[in-house]
This record gives C-alpha cells, structure tokens and sequence, in this order.
C-alpha cells in the first residue's frame, strides 16, 4: 500500500513526467517473485525424489564443470603453485601475447581446425551412408551384428588403437614394411614420416567414430514412416531417389543439431588420437601438435601454467564464439532446426 500511495503522490504532483508510470509495478514485480518460489516449492515437493535422483549428477557439474571455472584467472598471471591464485603476480595479456608472437599458435589452430573440419564432413557422411545402409538391411540378427563391429572401435582406448596401428607401421615387424621388404622395396620409419599423417589420422578417426555416430541417424530413419516409402515405390522412385527426397529432408534437423555442436567443438581436438596415436613422436609434431596436445605439452615439459591457461582459453572462447555463430546462422535460415 505504501508503494501504491507513493506513486499515486507522484503522479499528482508531475502529472507530466510520470503520466505513464504504471500504478502498481512494484506490486506485480512482488506478485511475480512470490508465485515463482511458490512454484519451484510446489515442483519440488511434487517430485522429490526426480530432484534426488539429479542432485548427485548436478553436484558433480557444479564442483567439475563450474567451480574450475575460478582457474581462469591463471591465464592472466604468471603461476606460482607455492604462492596460489592470490599471490601470484598479475601480467593481464602478456601470456597471449607470448603464445600469439610465436609460430606455435599458428600451427595448433591450423592443424586444429583443418583436421576437425575434415572429421566433421567425412564423419558425418560415412555415418549417415552407414545409417541407411543398416536401414536396409532385412535380417535383424545380421543388422545388430554389423551395427556391433562398427560400433567396437569407439570403446577402444586410444592407447589399444596406437598398438593396433603400431602392428602395421613399426620400423621393423610392421605389416607394411615386411609387405615392402617381400616385393624388394626400400622400409620407411613411418612415425617419421610427415606425409602420411594426415591423411592416417582422418582415417583412424572415421575408423573409431563413424559407426558409434551412425546410431543416433539410424534412430531417426526408423522412426520415419514406411508409408512415405511405399508412396514413392509406387510412384516409381528408386532407392537412391528415396534417399534424396525421403530420407535426407527427415535428417535435416538432427544433422543441424550435430553439427552445430560439432562447429562449436571444432578447437577440441581428440587428445588421444592426436597424442597416443603418433606415439608423441616429435618429428611430427607440425602435422600432429593441436591445441589440447600443446597444452599437456607446455605442462609437462616447461610447466608453463600460464601459457597453458592462455591456450586453453582461447580454445573455449573461440570455440564458443563459433557454436554461437553457427546457430544464429541457422536461426536466420531455419528456425526450426536452431538448438536455441
């Protein structure tokens, strides 16, 4: 009442400059604040035990995810773990600008973003392809057992994949060179050889990823329904055409969906492929060193814990910068396909 009387005195004594003010704002403002704890109350004690079940999964992204988030402030310092986040001396840029005025930041990003945006394309399409073909496949039993052996390589370590791909390339048993040195040709030390990594790495990433990501893409094309397929059949469209004009547009949204996230993940490079795989070899690292590699790399070796910080900072940023761009672009083109 007394918010009400002091704006009511208001407005007869500056009719003018609050003729719009609206009576009882303050009021609704309270209204709206006591209805909104009414109802988190009211949610609560309805689903108790939902919120039970969350808490354990929420304490861990608080301590793991956002509390973590303090250690920011040692891209800005010049670390000394003896003195802690408080009594470390303050530099403000200066990391960045140590880790931009070399050659190294450069090549991270490069190789970062150039491997990542080709795993993307390549891994997206072999998984959709591999999608549709399990689709067709008839026979449940055979379907489950293809789907099987795709998917084992993701639950391999990357350690147990650098020993499998060790088997092919070592110096001296490896199944290529033994394969070279029976047709009378010249053994290489492949794991110094620049040339063949790239492309080695994109395929051991298909190899390990592809049948894992064709799950989610198989969900959605059987949920599609064969009606749309028995229209087209009778139509004349053959199993190409289906897959252009049926089956395609009903993974448009999910497709968006990934790879927007993808976009955003796109300055995270996979550290055990990048790492383990090669076997940390260090004539390879201007075609294998990412960003995640040359932060480990950086704290292992120099215990730079600032440049590190730096790295890693840009890595979030950018990569935030990124999903929140690729999603404003999709928004402009299809709303209904943004993830917000």
């Amino acid at each position: 009442m007394k918010q009400v009387k002091e704006v009511a005195r208001r407005r007869e004594k500056y009719p003018d400059e609050i003729k719009n003010l609206p009576l009882s704002r303050g009021i609704i403002s309270e209204r709206w604040k006591t209805m909104f704890f009414k109802k988190v109350a009211k949610h609560i004690r309805d689903y108790w035990a939902l919120h039970v079940m969350a808490l354990p999964g929420v304490i861990a992204v608080f301590i793991f995810s956002y509390l973590p988030k303090f250690g920011v402030i040692v891209a800005f310092q010049r670390f000394n773990y003896k003195k802690g986040f408080f009594g470390s001396k303050f530099v403000g840029l200066d990391n960045f600008k140590f880790l931009f005025q070399t050659t190294d930041a450069w090549i991270i990003t490069r190789n970062t973003v150039c491997y990542n945006a080709v795993m993307i394309l390549l891994n997206t399409t072999l998984a959709v392809i591999l999608a549709m073909i399990l689709n067709e496949v008839k026979s449940k039993k055979l379907a489950k057992y293809i789907q099987t052996v795709y998917m084992m390589p993701h639950f391999l370590s990357a350690t147990a994949v650098s020993m499998i791909l060790f088997c092919f390339l070592a110096d001296t048993n490896g199944l290529v060179n033994s394969l070279y040195r029976s047709l009378g040709w010249e053994t290489r030390n492949w794991y110094m050889t620049k040339s063949i990594w790239p492309v080695t790495l994109v395929l051991v990433s298909s190899w390990m990823h592809v049948g894992y990501s064709s799950i989610i893409y198989l969900a959605t094309i059987t949920g599609i329904s064969p009606e749309y397929y028995e229209a087209a059949m009778i139509d004349g469209a053959n199993r190409i055409q289906q897959a252009r004009y049926i089956t395609l547009p009903h993974l448009r949204a999910i497709l968006t969906i990934m790879l927007i996230r993808s976009i955003g993940s796109i300055f995270y490079g996979d550290f055990g492929l990048f790492y383990s795989v090669p076997r940390d070899s260090g004539s390879l690292f201007s075609v294998t060193n990412v960003i995640d590699t040359y932060i480990f790399r950086a704290l292992k070796n120099e215990a730079n814990y600032g440049m590190s910080s730096a790295a890693a900072l840009y890595q979030s940023v950018v990569g935030f910068v990124l999903m929140i761009g690729a999603n404003a672009v999709v928004t402009k083109i299809s709303p209904e396909y943004a993830m917000f």
